[in-house]
């Protein structure tokens, strides 16, 4: 721990300890593991989870209180994740949408004739093609949320299961539906 010359006043706020090289490092190692597992099980993505990781513990060099206990810093970390794993979120939602009237003074002519008169069904195609190859009930719960709009209390009760296992479904659904996706447009 860093000492100070000055005697401690018990009454005054805390102040940050800026550690020294080894004692950063020794936090560093001994929780950048377990801080990256939780960052990652919140992604779900290897390089994001790597730069999230990395913007928590630039956070807690400048702002980690050395003079507090092990369990204390642990906590703190696991804080710091939690809120820069929200800020990350916040962010990539508030990303911007564009209106169909910026879309039209930006040049876009809308759909094609093709498009608006059906005939074009390489979509459709696809589509019915990544439904035929995922899993009946994967398969089920897509059919009822994106083809027949049923709320999720509806496709709960038509499928027999609760509502937070057709959210469970729906997002393992939309993956591997994504994953076959890509392998249906590759040559």
């Amino acid at each position: 721990m860093i000492k100070s010359d000055t005697p401690m006043n018990t009454h005054a706020a805390p102040q940050r300890v800026n550690p020294d090289g080894q004692e950063f490092l020794a936090l560093y190692q001994e929780h950048l593991a377990s801080i990256y597992r939780f960052v990652y099980n919140k992604v779900r993505s290897r390089e994001e989870a790597e730069d999230l990781t990395s913007q928590v513990f630039m956070k807690a060099v400048r702002y980690l209180d050395y003079e507090h206990n092990a369990q204390n810093m642990h906590s703190w970390l696991f804080q710091v994740a939690r809120t820069t794993i929200a800020d990350y979120w916040r962010a990539f939602y508030r990303e911007p949408t564009s209106s169909l009237e910026v879309l039209l003074e930006e040049g876009w002519e809308g759909p094609g004739e093709d498009v608006i008169l059906g005939r074009n069904s390489s979509a459709a195609e696809r589509v019915q093609r990544i439904l035929q190859d995922i899993p009946g009930r994967y398969r089920e719960v897509l059919i009822c949320r994106f083809l027949l709009n049923l709320s999720v209390r509806e496709t709960a009760e038509r499928m027999g299961v609760s509502e937070a296992n057709v959210k469970t479904l729906q997002f393992r659904a939309l993956k591997r539906a994504a994953d076959l996706g890509s392998a249906v447009i590759s040559p």
